[in-house]
């Protein structure tokens, strides 16, 4: 018998990265709300690899953090190494990363989620989500409890019918031994939402006082620590670092995984769903890259107060037994012990083609969707998708204009973009090159880009928007006065540039050229520029910069232009395609399925190709000149 146990504005089922977020920016909007968690123990648990970042993720994590999101804020205060990646190349590809205390940073989530107002923390599995013509009303628990609302995020991560596998093991299972949700997926195919099954996988746990770090490279963190949170400074999170260690798998290795591949689930046909290709495990990578004669394997630790190191690179389905043979090939582990199996991870996750750029259902009013739940792969990417998700959940329920962040403002919207356009065939991973813009997008100015529309949200404070009015007046102003200021070829200025191995002057030039020079920078001139204001380090990196990315950054803008055009040549929801002469029936059906917002978007779709994009622009300007028509009869 159901009894009702309560009504909400917004409801959000999954305590993970993704949960965290959309129940936070929801409960900070005003709006009442309850986030569902299979085991509040484990809320914004790392089940794979405990670190936050990385390579384009950084990125993402920046931009989660200056929209108002969490996530930078809690790794700033548990991580225990931090590295900026990519230094030797350009600022576009520069990403922070850092290891995490796992248990540490789940913590520190817990205890904002336990103290946010407007937001109740409830340990339940969803069992039904409750629509009434196509519109959700709210959910319905295991124990019958009935929770009415106003809209809901599926935040469900890896859980949904989640099996973990290695070898001949298989048990219905979530991630780390933790209880699965077998119920739910059943009832959202009775919705009309379109599943699809995905694998991931995750190494052995090992035990750090059976490793021999003498044969490893020892990875240290930076010196200089540059936190994920535009609130903090270096110095707000300076703490002594925790080492990472380097070393690889050899032929022998190879050989063990290469004699047992016919008891890998993963060639045996055990494991259906689809995996990552950008993240394989260890089989998959010998198979694939026959040619290499090693990989690299990092060992991290799991936290400050365990012995567990997670093996980073040896990510695998085999059976145990293989699994300690295999491991204890590796130099440095030769007497290694596991803690926890490798296993490989099957979970129902929605096809991400049923979403619209809001990450809203397309066919249910109200019910929204984030994270791995929706095809994609990584903490940050859940989160960055879980924070949209409950932004647009509740501005839907404030009747206000939901945020769609566009391709070349945000890797958010990027990734979005990417996954209701274009779909995924396999867990979707965020990386750098899938961003057009990426000179413009750089993690370093996130906030310059996306404080501002977190301001108008409302989850940006006006202390916080006011620091970086300031900091934006701070780098104009400067990158104007070193334009105009002209260095003569003083002694003292060939001196300088003699020391740095630069052209030495012939005439006069502002010292906005010399910066531009690969050489110098804003810094080194310092002995030569009397007049320079007192500047913070973050303001000094964005004049930096600009000035020596000028000419690239003007024509990624006019690039942006071009873009925004076909953005903004918007197309109705409601468009029938299949009536529209002059398209391939491909078009017709993938445009009918992915309803794209604007010209732009329909370019993106798989199948869709410039001749029918030509034909959709003739049909629009002949219904513009309908409606002109229309209107001049009416006057």
């Amino acid at each position: 018998m159901t009894y009702e146990a309560g009504s909400y504005d917004i409801i959000v089922v999954g305590g993970g990265h993704a949960g965290c977020e959309a129940a936070l920016a929801a409960a900070r909007l005003g709006l009442k709300t309850i986030v569902f968690a299979m085991n509040i123990d484990t809320i914004a648990m790392m089940a794979c690899n405990p670190s936050i970042g990385g390579t384009s993720k950084g990125h993402l994590v920046r931009e989660i953090d200056a929209l108002g999101g969490q996530m930078g804020k809690v790794i700033d205060k548990s991580f225990i190494q931090s590295r900026m990646l990519n230094t030797g190349k350009g600022p576009a590809v520069h990403s922070l990363r850092a290891q995490a205390d796992k248990y540490k940073y789940s913590k520190e989530m817990k205890k904002v989620i336990e103290n946010q107002e407007n937001l109740t923390l409830r340990q339940n599995e969803i069992v039904e989500i409750l629509v009434e013509d196509n519109k959700v009303v709210g959910v319905k628990t295991v124990s019958n409890a009935i929770y009415n609302c106003k809209a809901v995020v599926l935040a469900t991560g890896t859980y949904l019918k989640s099996k973990c596998i290695y070898g001949d093991v298989s048990i219905y299972s979530g991630p780390s031994g933790l209880q699965t949700s077998n119920v739910l997926s059943e009832n959202l195919k009775t919705l009309g939402i379109e599943i699809l099954r995905f694998k991931t996988g995750t190494p052995a746990r090992i035990d750090k006082r059976t490793v021999d770090f003498s044969k490893m490279i020892e990875q240290q963190g930076d010196d200089r620590i540059i936190p994920f949170s535009f609130d903090n400074n270096s110095e707000d999170i300076k703490r002594v670092q925790i080492p990472c260690w380097l070393t690889y798998t050899n032929k022998n290795t190879h050989e063990v995984i290469n004699n047992n591949l016919d008891r890998s689930p993963l060639y045996s046909g055990v494991i259906e769903g689809t995996g990552p290709r950008y993240c394989p495990s260890i089989e998959d990578k010998i198979v694939r890259f026959a040619d290499k004669d090693r990989h690299q394997v990092f060992l991290e630790p799991e936290g400050e107060d365990t012995n567990e190191m997670y093996v980073g690179g040896m990510s695998s389905s085999l059976p145990e037994d293989v699994q300690i043979q295999m491991y204890r090939t590796v130099d440095g582990m030769e007497n290694v012990e596991i803690m926890r199996n490798a296993y490989a991870i099957e979970y129902d996750c929605i096809n991400p083609l049923n979403l619209k750029s809001t990450l809203e259902l397309k066919n249910i009013d109200g019910l929204f969707s984030g994270g791995q739940f929706n095809g994609s792969s990584g903490y940050e990417e859940a989160a960055a998708q879980g924070l949209i998700a409950g932004i647009n959940a509740s501005l839907k329920v404030l009747n206000k204009e939901q945020l769609i962040l566009d391709r070349s403002e945000a890797y958010i919207g990027v990734l979005i973009d990417d996954l209701v356009t274009k779909g995924t065939k396999e867990p979707y991973r965020m990386m750098t090159s899938r961003a057009e813009y990426r000179l413009l997008l750089r993690q370093d100015n996130a906030d310059l880009r996306l404080t501002k529309i977190g301001y108008n949200i409302g989850l940006i404070t006006e202390e916080k928007y006011n620091r970086l009015l300031e900091k934006e007046k701070n780098i104009t102003s400067e990158i104007y006065r070193l334009e105009k200021t002209i260095i003569g070829a003083t002694k003292e200025v060939q001196k300088l540039l003699e020391e740095h191995n630069s052209t030495l002057l012939k005439s006069g030039t502002t010292l906005a050229e010399l910066i531009k020079r690969p050489e110098l920078s804003y810094e080194i001139l310092k002995p030569i520029d009397s007049n320079r204001p007192d500047l913070t380090s973050d303001v000094i990196e964005q004049i930096n910069i600009q000035i020596k990315y000028e000419g690239y950054i003007k024509r990624q803008l006019k690039q942006v232009e071009q873009f925004k055009k076909l953005e903004n040549k918007k197309l109705p929801e409601d468009m029938d395609y299949t009536s529209i002469k002059g398209l391939r029936t491909e078009a017709k059906q993938k445009l009918s399925q992915v309803k794209p917002l604007s010209i732009g978007q329909a370019s993106r779709i798989s199948g869709v190709s410039p001749a029918d994009i030509s034909v959709l622009l003739v049909f629009l300007e002949q219904i513009r000149r309908s409606n002109k028509e229309r209107v001049n009869d009416n006057e």
